[in-house]
């Protein structure tokens, strides 16, 4: 297949059941009928609001071991062309 753009090869790669067509001269990113909104769909449920707390823990003044780090939250197709 060539690229559309630049007529370079193309080289198709699976991503969690995504087809991703790229070319290996200009890069550009090609993807087939529906997989975008397949991946709009997977970045929905990506950040789908989180499930219920856990019940209460220990009563005040019992021993605490946590540590609350902050995390920068990643997008789920940034995790997907992040190999």
């Amino acid at each position: 297949m060539q690229c559309p753009k630049c007529r370079g090869n193309m080289r198709t790669y699976e991503r969690n059941g995504v087809h991703i067509e790229q070319c290996d001269n200009c890069r550009g990113i090609f993807l087939d009928y529906g997989e975008l909104e397949t991946l709009t769909r997977l970045e929905a449920q990506y950040h789908a609001a989180p499930p219920p707390p856990p019940a209460p823990g220990p009563a005040w003044g019992a021993p605490h071991h946590g540590h609350y780090g902050h995390h920068r939250q990643r997008s789920w197709v940034g995790m997907l062309f992040s190999t």
